[in-house]
């Protein structure tokens, strides 16, 4: 089309076509049209979705929990090399604390025994926090694109990231504790080794949830490991086998009720020799009075320990999700 040629025609025509076409039957018609096609019909309704996804909250955690699945599946140098660290690791331990579990003569075998169990709570536990990092950094920027496709919302990205989590820890409880539970030597009862087994599990759980959760509250997971290293070191502290609960002083016990590693302890300690009624060699108290005096880990409150490990690591996945919906730390 000229346009050049177009203006010099209504220049020399001296005719204002917009006007003329203005004025014109067809321009009447045409918004009479516009106008009748921009009126709904009677008894019609606006156009309503009754939520933001395609999809209902249920499809939504499958589907991303299934999504979780294949990332996990597709990723061995995250999972099958967890696995084998953990194996490594419970053979290392088992040698280095080969039988100790057995030996309960004097109050240095119970400190042997309970070593072994705080060496495992730590180095497992703040190698998986450490390695859950940058795979829920990464996911998560998957997840920042996917949202706002409108694919599912927060809540069912975080239960699939939960979740998934939950298999692979189970197995790594077990290659740990049946490895571990037999080279040192615990007694042997199915009470005692099923209690072993829940407090690593849950344990191991509350140190994944707390990596995640350090990454949802932070920009990146460099950030996240630096402040996630400041709390190992107060958790270490007041542990309880540093420093005693008896012998911390009255003005930090509080920071040893809210520690989830003294907990940890807590349980499998009181779990493994709280009801011992065997006499110590170099004192004349028993097995259960020892622990009892000196930690003050009592046996009949194992069961209210397994519902403050439970609690620990729920409480780390809640605050995992909620910071997932409501932080964005996407920068475009």
């Amino acid at each position: 089309m000229d346009v050049r040629g177009d203006f010099k025609d209504r220049a020399t025509l001296g005719v204002n076509f917009a006007e003329v076409y203005k004025n014109s039957d067809l321009y009447r018609r045409n918004k009479d049209l516009i106008k009748d096609l921009s009126t709904p019909p009677l008894g019609s309704k606006d156009i309503y979705f009754p939520t933001q996804y395609s999809q209902a909250f249920f499809i939504q955690c499958m589907a991303c929990l299934w999504k979780q699945h294949l990332s996990y599946w597709r990723n061995p140098p995250y999972s099958a090399v967890r696995f084998l660290f953990t194996t490594c690791i419970a053979l290392l331990f088992g040698t280095i604390f080969w039988n100790l579990g057995s030996k309960r003569e004097t109050q240095q075998d119970i400190f042997n025994a309970m070593g072994s169990m705080y060496a495992a709570v730590l180095f497992l536990g703040v190698q998986n926090a450490g390695s859950v990092q940058p795979i829920v950094a990464i996911e998560r920027t998957v997840f920042y694109r996917e949202r706002a496709a409108g694919m599912y919302s927060a809540l069912p990205y975080a239960f699939g990231q939960v979740v998934i989590e939950l298999p692979y820890i189970f197995v790594q409880t077990l290659i740990y504790g049946v490895i571990v539970y037999a080279m040192i030597g615990f007694e042997w009862t199915v009470a005692k080794f099923l209690w072993y087994l829940f407090f690593m599990y849950f344990t191991l759980l509350y140190f994944t949830f707390y990596g995640m959760m350090t990454v949802a509250v932070t920009p990146n997971h460099n950030i996240a490991s630096i402040v996630s290293s400041a709390f190992y070191a107060l958790w270490n502290l007041f542990s309880g086998f540093i420093i005693p609960k008896t012998r911390i002083p009255v003005w930090w016990r509080w920071y040893y009720y809210i520690c989830p590693v003294a907990w940890t302890l807590y349980g499998l300690v009181a779990s493994q020799f709280g009801d011992i009624q065997e006499k110590l060699l170099d004192t004349d108290e028993t097995v259960e009075e020892f622990v009892r005096n000196y930690f003050d880990f009592k046996h009949d409150f194992v069961g209210y320990v397994a519902i403050i490990i439970v609690g620990i690591a729920v409480l780390f996945g809640f605050i995992f999700a909620y910071s997932i919906r409501v932080f964005n730390f996407q920068k475009r």
